[in-house]
């Protein structure tokens, strides 16, 4: 399928969220960027992945203009889950993960992923909540599953299109949201923000 939209940047590296994109026919050019992702002092859950989803497309978008590269759109994304009020980031170390695993394991939590389009002096944005529930998961389970190395460098210490989807019990909302980027909202903000050539 060919959007018939214009080209994009995704500032990601994340290959997840390039696979997304792809999969929707959507063409883009991965910028990398750098943002501090660490959550201000009580800051609430909604407000923190949304920060952090603008501020990576707004770096895309000064890294296009100081490069001079091609005026395109530029969409950044951020995705964490949230157990209990809590913020869950990416696992420091094994006993970390765990520890955030072993929350999980039996209990709903959201993931909330935000989306930032930013475009000359355009910015539009959206959030997607999805509620995950996790079937109970024993320790010896969480261990292994730790030992796969899966659960590095990702929101909750898992990847719900990997091995992890079979603690899935149920799903209510996105399931591209909670992989990395919610298709139905990008295609949105794509013909909201379009620039045809």
């Amino acid at each position: 399928m060919d959007s018939g939209l214009t080209p994009i940047y995704l500032a990601s590296q994340s290959p997840r969220r390039s696979e997304l994109l792809q999969q929707i026919g959507v063409h883009f050019t991965k910028l990398d960027v750098t943002v501090d992702e660490t959550p201000l002092d009580r800051e609430l859950p909604e407000a923190y992945v949304s920060r952090v989803a603008l501020a990576k497309a707004q770096s895309g978008w000064q890294l296009v203009e100081e490069s001079g590269l091609p005026a395109l759109p530029v969409l950044g994304a951020d995705t964490t889950v949230i157990y209990a009020g809590e913020i869950m980031g990416k696992p420091v170390d094994r006993e970390h993960g765990l520890m955030m695993l072993s929350k999980l394991a039996g209990n709903t939590h959201q993931v909330m992923t935000a989306i930032s389009f930013c475009y000359q002096q355009q910015l539009v944005s959206a959030l997607s909540v999805t509620a995950v529930t996790f079937r109970p998961i024993t320790p010896q389970e969480l261990q292994d599953y730790w030992d796969t190395g899966e659960p590095k460098g990702k929101a909750g210490a898992y990847a719900i299109q990997g091995l992890a989807a079979v603690f899935v019990e149920q799903i209510r909302g996105s399931y591209s949201a909670v992989v990395g980027l919610p298709l139905l909202e990008t295609h949105q903000l794509l013909q909201k923000i379009n620039v045809r050539k």
